[in-house]
């Protein structure tokens, strides 16, 4: 029980924040992202006050060791950078500068958004159940074929 109530209190704090901070707010994040235009710093303020966070939190419960709520503590340590890693990215970025929204603030923007929001909501869940359908060496398997035909 204590771990879900952690996961909502978190969770209610990473909503809350999105929502005060005003991510949530698509043109707000556009003109955060339009460095050639009318540009907005005000959103860099809340991404450097979250890395501080996250940094200060990250380097606690290294000195800790234990987590509070968990049996392990797992900080990943995967440093390598692959093609899923570097594509999943690209796709992400491209998404956040074309509509302004990233996975966290639509989820937040489904309780009082426009329809828009819905339509993103969906395109993800889609995204997220085709991603699901992909061999687990996608694209590394494709490129290999595609070498091997180019070869052959």
């Amino acid at each position: 029980m204590p771990l879900i109530l952690s996961a909502f209190a978190s969770g209610l704090l990473f909503g809350l924040g999105l929502i005060v901070s005003q991510m949530v707010n698509p043109a707000k994040v556009l003109g955060f992202l339009d460095i050639f235009g009318r540009w907005d710093p005000s959103l860099a303020l809340v991404m450097g006050g979250a890395v501080a966070v996250s940094a200060l939190g990250t380097l606690i419960a290294r000195r800790r060791g234990v987590p509070v709520l968990a049996p392990r503590l797992e900080i990943p340590t995967r440093r390598d950078l692959d093609p899923r890693l570097i594509g999943g990215a690209a796709l992400f970025g491209v998404g956040w500068g074309l509509v302004g929204l990233c996975p966290g603030p639509a989820l937040v923007g489904l309780t009082f958004g426009p329809w828009q929001v819905f339509v993103f909501v969906a395109a993800m869940i889609v995204g997220m159940a085709l991603f699901r359908l992909a061999p687990a060496d996608w694209p590394r398997a494709a490129f290999r074929r595609e070498t091997a035909q180019v070869d052959g």
